[in-house]
């Protein structure tokens, strides 16, 4: 096989590349499609009785909205219960914080942060439900399960960031064809849901999660005027700021308390209006408030657990009921049960169960006919989704000429034991209505009929609720298929380019030792990292838990490392009596430090966040310190940014080259880390102000500094260092093999290690500034701690010489950058996403740039490892470069960014592949969309990452080389010339 070359490696590295993210975009729209939904919206035909041939009435389309109106009421046989409409939507509160939990009062704060809506719970003015949302529990598919009844496609979390118009059959869509106006105050997300229907309307930003006051200021201050005017049938209120007082502070934070006595005030004003209004031309109203989700401990939400999925559903108007415990339902029956409230036809592709108690104040005849009506639609749903109830063998139609069914009917297949219920329910009703009027009538009759409809109701809406799209079979294939050949590619160029390097002819002979010959400890368990990985990704617990997974691995890699380094120590001190032997001893003394170290740091961060979804409430460090209070955060925080700052610093002043460039570079860094302090010292605290102009515009000078200085250095050091010179490298005796001067009249080896040293810790440096601007205060320390494993690796592996072979030292590093993702705080699950962190030095929202900064806080420390590669690569000892017998510039840049470039590659790619295979085989798993889902999500991100990561990694060393090449042929040129002349 003919050997690689510069140009034969990067060429085959990109085609995987470009076929791994083809792949993954074929398999994530074929597994994650958005929902299909019945086209059109339901009409007059919803008041019928599903037939196989029943056409809608295509009249309804083209009649007045008036007219429409009374065409529905006729038909529907129950008289609308109220004229107008007030739905106000608290973003992000739990039910648990009004109705309390597992049949408990809610803590007494809350409860006595909301008084009056305590006082209409207990006199049974108010009906309130806990109200599970499914996940996603982000706001804009909370909001469309809301008011269409229909569960959408997991997908809807990205989507969430850049809302589109709904064109799915909705409440509000049935509102405006009736001829009802409407108002929305608040979250814009509506407006961008349904643009041109609101008559008037005034939207906030749902992103800008600083602004805990003027967000809900600018809804309250028209609701005064709103709640006197009669010109509107449907009042919407979202109110943000709850939600933003958690993404800041939590579920614990100081101004919680003080946010829901603000919505309580509302509450009391908007139930104070209505009650004066009973009886005059504005007509009767109901109050409905809801939740689109709950949240975590920590304020955040997205997945799938209790504390998020727990929205509350609170109904005020309807006839006084009092539970000794709120009832539980699901947030999508709040669209059913709207729709027949106020006589429109329930939305199409509703999966949702009429809240029973909403009706009690209904006839007998009137509460079983909403319920018919309510079966009739998720007939049709059923007759869609289910293959096996086509028109010609669907007995249901035919239930009035048969009474009663083989009982068998009912058994083995979903097809049957639903229609069986549905005709069980139908017949029950017939019967009921024969005997109304007769003496035989009785209230049992009623009770059954209805119990049965509630059955069939429930059973299907739990069928329809779980069911899943079918999935592109070719698509997902041709994904994973093109996914697997990118990985077989990557992994075999990884393979070629270590034979050739430690098992072919040009194998380095006097520093490789014996582990070279044959697989050593470290090696073996770097390849069983990734099958360990792979299988226990298979199990949903050991996905919520991974962090337990990296935390082990990484640990038994430095206990690895620990015990060769005494290895070596015991082999040495056999022969001390040496001179060269005693310097030998010491030098391995430093690598035991250096991992100790490591150890020590990796404990501490261990022990910071208790992440994953089971352990949460176990105590951490980060627990215990904010529990404490801010007076030991922040002098711990700013203990750890000033250290931070020190070690970036002091590695550059390192340096001993006095040109103004590199004293200019210093300076800048320098001032760049003490407007960081200052951010910290005077703007940074435990309550974020979106009018603080002078916060803003102080981060955003840092990031203009910062980008400014990283990007210019990275451009110019290149072509502004000295030529042949080494006194900037740190380590110059790692450069003396007895050929490197021919070499290094040729290539600018010395100028290249020292450009990229300069440049990684430009990146480093940088790079740390930007996460001691944007992480919580809490995880600076982390921050620091990272840093700090970071230069001990690098200098234990320095130290080591060629004991470790380069791609166990690059794996080791990769698994470092997963370790600290998890120990920042991080999970598999999209609760734990900072949205908080990603509006810091934006003063107007932009999707955009918080969707950049929410991935710098998401993936800090994998982007941060990959990125210290650069300074990596410039330390390493050049005495053990296979040199090519007819050198070229390739061959040495492959030898210097082969493998920090493959290994990255090769390990995501694996796991990236293997991960999509378990995703395929737990499709139909419970956990599927609550667990695996998120987590694959994760998974696509760390691709993403680790692309961007491996680019700068490669751009960067390529540049810088081509750079110091051409002005070194230059340099050459001129010297021959005047040695000529």
């Amino acid at each position: 096989m003919a050997p690689l070359t510069c140009t034969k490696l990067s060429v085959i590295t990109i085609t995987g590349v470009i076929i791994q993210i083809i792949g993954l975009s074929l398999f994530v729209f074929g597994f994650f499609p958005v929902k299909p939904a019945l086209p059109g919206t339901s009409g007059s035909e919803s008041f019928y009785a599903p037939t196989c041939d029943f056409v809608g009435n295509l009249s309804d389309t083209t009649l007045p909205s008036d007219q429409l109106k009374s065409l529905y009421q006729e038909l529907s046989g129950i008289p609308p219960s109220f004229d107008r409409l007030i739905l106000m939507v608290i973003d992000g509160l739990p039910a648990e914080f009004v109705l309390g939990k597992n049949g408990k009062p809610p803590n007494k704060q809350f409860k006595e942060g909301m008084p009056y809506t305590q006082s209409l719970l207990a006199s049974g003015s108010a009906i309130g439900y806990h109200a599970k949302a499914a996940p996603p529990t982000v706001t804009m598919p909370r909001l469309k399960a809301m008011v269409s009844g229909a569960i959408g496609g997991f997908l809807d979390v990205a989507f969430n960031f850049n809302t589109q118009a709904m064109m799915d059959d909705n409440l509000l869509g049935q509102f405006f064809r009736i001829g009802w106006k409407m108002v929305m105050l608040g979250d814009e997300t509506w407006i961008k849901l349904f643009p041109r229907l609101f008559e008037r309307h005034d939207g906030v930003s749902s992103f800008y999660v600083k602004d805990t006051v003027q967000v809900d200021q600018n809804v309250s201050r028209h609701l005064g005027d709103e709640l006197w005017k009669d010109d509107w049938n449907l009042l919407i209120l979202h109110y943000l700021g709850l939600d933003h007082v958690g993404h800041i502070g939590g579920r614990s934070s100081v101004l919680m308390v003080p946010k829901l006595k603000e919505m309580d005030e509302v509450v009391k004003l908007i139930h104070s209006s209505i009650n004066q209004s009973q009886g005059n031309r504005r007509g009767r109203a109901l109050l409905v408030i809801v939740s689109d989700h709950g949240m975590t401990e920590n304020g955040n939400h997205g997945g799938s657990t209790y504390e998020e999925t727990d929205s509350l559903a609170l109904f005020i108007g309807l006839r006084n009921h009092v539970f000794d415990y709120a009832p539980v339902i699901k947030q999508i029956d709040i669209a059913p049960t709207l729709a027949l409230l106020f006589g429109v036809p329930i939305p199409k592709n509703n999966v949702g169960v009429m809240i029973r108690e909403a009706f009690d104040s209904l006839k007998e005849d009137q509460h079983l006919r909403a319920l018919e009506l309510n079966a009739w639609q998720l007939l049709r749903l059923l007759h869609a989704q289910l293959s096996g109830l086509p028109c010609r063998n669907f007995p249901c139609d035919a239930f009035y000429d048969h009474q009663s069914s083989d009982s068998s009917e009912c058994n083995h297949t979903t097809e049957n034991m639903l229609c069986c219920l549905y005709m069980e329910a139908a017949a029950l009703y017939t019967s009921w209505k024969s005997k109304r009027g007769f003496e035989s009538s009785s209230n049992k009759d009623y009770r059954s009929t209805a119990a049965a409809y509630y059955k069939f109701l429930k059973s299907a809406s739990e069928w329809l609720s779980r069911r899943t799209t079918d999935k592109p079979v070719k698509v997902l294939v041709l994904g994973l298929a093109t996914m697997f050949i990118s990985s077989v590619m990557l992994s075999n160029l990884m393979f070629c380019r270590l034979r050739e390097i430690y098992h072919g002819g040009k194998q380095q002979a006097s520093n490789l030792n014996d582990s070279m010959n044959g697989w050593s400890f470290d090696e073996t368990f770097i390849i069983s990292v990734v099958l360990i990985l792979v299988t226990c990704m298979t199990s949903s617990s050991m996905v919520e838990e991974e962090h337990y997974i990296w935390y082990f691995f990484i640990s038994t890699f430095y206990l690895l490392l620990l015990r060769k380094t005494a290895q070596s120590l015991s082999s040495v001190g056999l022969q001390s009596s040496f001179p060269m032997q005693k310097g030998k001893s010491g030098e391995g003394y430093f690598r035991i430090c250096c991992i100790f170290l490591l150890l020590i740091s990796g404990r501490i961060l261990r022990g910071w966040h208790q992440g994953g979804v089971n352990w949460t409430s176990l105590p951490d460090i980060s627990k215990w310190l904010e529990q404490a209070g801010s007076q030991y955060v922040k002098p711990l925080q700013l203990i750890s940014a000033i250290l931070v700052i020190s070690i970036g610093l002091f590695a550059l002043f390192s340096i001993e080259s006095k040109g103004k460039y590199f004293q200019m570079v210093r300076l800048i860094f320098l001032i760049s880390g003490l407007l960081v302090l200052l951010h910290i010292t005077r703007y940074q605290d435990f309550t974020f102000s979106s009018t603080n102009y002078g916060a803003t515009l102080l981060v955003q000078i840092i990031y203009a500094i910062l980008g400014a200085t990283t990007i210019g250095t990275v451009v110019a050091l290149p072509w502004l260092i000295p030529l042949s010179t080494s006194k900037i490298s740190p380590t110059d005796n790692t450069i003396s093999p007895p050929f490197f001067p021919s070499i290094q009249e040729k290539f600018p080896l010395v100028e290249f290690r020292d450009s990229l040293y300069v440049i990684g810790w430009a990146y480093i440096l940088c790079w740390c500034l930007l996460q001691l601007l944007l992480q919580q205060p809490i995880n600076t320390t982390p921050i620091l701690l990272l840093l700090l494993q970071t230069v001990a690796s690098v200098l234990y592996f320095l130290r080591s010489g060629t004991h470790h072979k380069e791609w166990v030292e690059i794996a080791g590093f990769y698994y470092l950058g997963m370790a600290g993702h998890f120990a920042l705080g991080n999970s598999n699950t999209l609760a734990t996403i900072d949205v908080a962190g990603a509006f810091i030095g934006i003063s107007n929202h932009s999707t955009f740039l918080s969707g950049i900064l929410m991935f710098v806080i998401t993936y800090a420390s994998p982007m941060f490892i990959l990125l210290s590669l650069v300074m990596c690569i410039s330390t390493k000892s050049m005495a053990h470069l296979v040199i090519p017998e007819k050198e070229n510039a390739g061959d040495l840049l492959m030898m210097m960014l082969g493998f920090p470039c493959l290994v990255p590659l090769v390990i995501n790619s694996i796991l990236l592949t293997a991960y999509t295979v378990v995703l395929l085989l737990m499709q139909n798993h419970l956990f599927v969309w609550s667990v695996f889902s998120p987590k694959y999500l994760y998974v696509c991100a760390t691709t993403v990452c680790t692309f961007i990561g491996v680019f700068i990694v490669a751009a960067t060393g390529s540049y810088t080389y081509f750079v110091l090449a051409k002005r070194k042929q230059k340099a050459c040129t001129r010297v021959y010339s005047t040695c000529s002349s």
